[in-house]
């Protein structure tokens, strides 16, 4: 069945990354091919494994007050940051109901802000209690650590009171926000959605986990070239830290107030592998059945398609599954897609890695160039689908539509389409 209802339409970008502040440093840095992936200096990064990771270019403590700091985590500060930004890159000035003319009516105004792991305070107050005594533990615990925060300090933020909502499922959930943020506006439960994902999980705890696990680079003596998706010698993914927010829109709500648009968001394609706990299922299956979904729901035909976003994490049975289950669902048509993997630049932002992926999609289809995937120096031969190496590539003109692909542990699966307008 086809559920199309509403045109949503996307008309704020907002992002802090390991490779800038801003959406526009980190568009600058994907397309120049820049990786933000460093050598760890924390004291606690020489007694682990992994000591690689990719930690955002400008800390938040640069631009939030240290009293307002105190009572956010780290992944809150991030999702602020790029909500704020996300908010006035389309053309609002005060919170909903603020009187700007434009400023959406605050009950029509919905936030999807998810996250993964990222609770950074909860292991910061644990080792003040252990050290020092439940008499310093800091009073704002519970409201930091809990991982409903970022979306509630966003709607706080902006004055949003047609809900606030945190989806969680593992390394789709940044995705997962923007597709729940679509079909929001689509069932008329809002006219504007702030969505988005946020991650803030280095820290000693999660790279000794990830690392025993064995899913995590040990590249140490060549950070910038840990992140090598499709690549014969990749050994695991990089972790990195970040948010990325959209402001979706109904077309009509935007029309009215003459707001610049960047894309259609078409929509989205959800599944399960129901396969295993962290592996993902090897034929695509999962995958396939999600990109199925959003071609069957939405009015968005492959001929049209001409660029993804892939998830391509760097593992050596992730990448080769993704490609696998392109070519079965979409076969031919996908010899014209232009396949990029921003990962390799930007690391794996866990639940915030769709969400900072979408933001890389629209802007894509807006310039019309897909960025390059660096390290990329042998390709795998498992995996049959066009790469975009070395240098950005060029997107044909006309009416075109790029994907988003975002998969998480647990088998979660999520397809997001945007389309030029």
């Amino acid at each position: 069945m086809k559920f199309i209802d509403r045109t949503v339409v996307v008309t704020g970008l907002g992002a802090t990354t390991p490779l800038g502040g801003d959406t526009a440093t980190t568009w600058e840095a994907m397309l120049a091919g820049r990786s933000g992936v460093r050598l760890l200096t924390h004291d606690w990064a020489a007694e682990t494994a992994v000591r690689v990771a990719a930690e955002v270019a400008v800390e938040p403590s640069e631009r939030i007050p240290s009293a307002q700091a105190r009572r956010l985590d780290r992944g809150a500060q991030f999702a602020l940051l790029a909500a704020r930004e996300a908010w006035a890159d389309a053309g609002f000035t005060t919170p909903a109901g603020g009187g700007d003319g434009g400023s959406p009516d605050p009950d029509r105004l919905g936030v999807v802000i998810a996250g993964a792991i990222g609770v950074t305070s909860l292991f910061q107050q644990y080792e003040i209690l252990k050290e020092h005594g439940a008499r310093k533990v800091s009073p704002y615990t519970i409201p930091m650590m809990l991982p409903s925060t970022p979306s509630a300090h966003v709607s706080l933020e902006v004055n949003a009171r047609a809900g606030a909502h945190t989806p969680v499922s593992a390394c789709a959930s940044g995705a997962e926000a923007i597709g729940y943020g679509i079909e929001m506006i689509r069932t008329r439960r809002a006219d504007v959605v702030i969505a988005g994902g946020t991650e803030a999980a280095i820290c000693a705890l999660n790279l000794a986990s990830f690392g025993n696990m064995m899913a995590m680079s040990k590249r140490n003596d060549d950070p910038a070239a840990a992140s090598r998706p499709y690549d014969t010698a990749r050994d695991g993914f990089v972790m990195a830290e970040g948010a990325g927010v959209v402001v979706l829109e109904s077309a009509e709500h935007a029309e009215r107030r003459g707001a610049r648009v960047y894309a259609e968001a078409v929509g989205q394609g959800l599944s399960a592998d129901s396969h295993h706990i962290t592996q993902p299922e090897p034929s695509g299956r999962g995958i396939t059945a999600a990109l199925s979904m959003l071609v069957d729901s939405s009015d968005l035909k492959p001929a049209e398609i001409m660029h993804v976003n892939a998830h391509a994490t760097s593992t050596p049975l992730g990448d080769v599954a993704e490609a696998n289950a392109l070519r079965t669902v979409f076969e031919d048509d996908i010899d014209h897609f232009a396949i990029s993997a921003t990962k390799s630049m930007t690391g794996h932002l866990l639940g915030a890695a769709g969400a900072l992926e979408t933001v890389a999609t629209i802007l894509a289809l807006y310039h019309r160039l897909a960025p390059p995937t660096i390290n990329l120096d042998n390709l795998d031969p498992a995996v049959d689908v066009d790469i975009v190496r070395g240098e950005p590539r060029a997107l044909p003109d006309g009416r075109i539509a790029a994907l988003n692909n975002s998969f998480g542990f647990g088998g979660h699966n999520v397809v997001l389409a945007f389309r030029t307008c």
